[in-house]
């Protein structure tokens, strides 16, 4: 289960723990965004200054991100940002197809008029939303969230806490994948229109069609970042 590190009481001693908590969040953004760089050592010293907090914070920070498979211990020599590979990515792949396609499932059997009206609202922010200001540009951090809340909104009615926690950090943790390979835009696909037929499906309370539009999509976006990946394997 990803870690709600803002659920997190203080418990009134001290504002370490909300301290940490920023820093886990910015940490994690970082990593998430490609700022730091897979292999890449996380020193206590030089993230001291680059985020201007304490050490304490810093370790702790660091090994709660441990948990969601971003950083890595290493014995007796600190950490180091998660490594990346082709065959992690396809696991990660096939694990969230899985797990979203029982969500959506469920979802789709147990949604009430409310959620119908949470995804068609997430739906109409999307498509509201642009992607980027240019074709080949990477897409904007506004249309990232208004993506991640259209996806998690489909399911949002599975009955389960720890199912749509699981699928929220594999959503993050592709995302991580999507920035390291520099993917900015799908020139042969309509996306939006993608989309679009995952609502419509979904909405229409047909299980099945729903599922296989929305594994379509992501398979789609698969093969194309299995592709970068092996490019950039090639250039080291």
């Amino acid at each position: 289960m990803p870690i709600d590190v803002a659920a997190k009481p203080d418990n009134g001693t001290t504002g370490s723990s909300s301290i940490t908590a920023q820093l886990f969040e910015r940490l994690r953004g970082d990593i998430l965004k490609g700022d730091l760089q897979p292999g890449q050592k996380l020193k206590i010293e030089l993230l001291r200054d680059r985020y201007d907090v304490g050490a304490s914070p810093v370790r702790e920070a660091l090994s709660m991100l441990t948990s969601e498979g971003l950083v890595e211990r290493l014995d007796q020599r600190g950490f180091r940002v998660s490594d990346i590979s082709v065959s992690a990515f396809e696991e990660l792949l096939r694990t969230r197809c899985w797990l979203e396609d029982r969500a959506l499932r469920e979802s789709i059997a147990s949604g009430l008029a409310t959620w119908e009206e949470d995804v068609l609202l997430a739906h109409h922010r999307l498509t509201k939303t642009p992607r980027s200001g240019k074709a080949s540009d990477r897409a904007s951090p506004q249309w990232e969230i208004a993506h991640k809340l259209f996806h998690m909104s489909l399911l949002s009615a599975c009955g389960s806490g720890f199912l749509i926690g699981y699928c929220e950090q594999l959503y993050d943790l592709n995302i991580r994948y999507r920035n390291l390979a520099g993917t900015v835009a799908y020139p042969s696909r309509n996306v939006a229109q993608e989309h679009a037929m995952i609502c419509e499906a979904a909405l229409a309370r047909d299980a099945d069609l729903a599922v296989e539009r929305l594994i379509d999509h992501y398979t789609g976006t698969g093969e194309f970042l299995r592709m970068q990946l092996n490019e950039m394997a090639h250039k080291k």
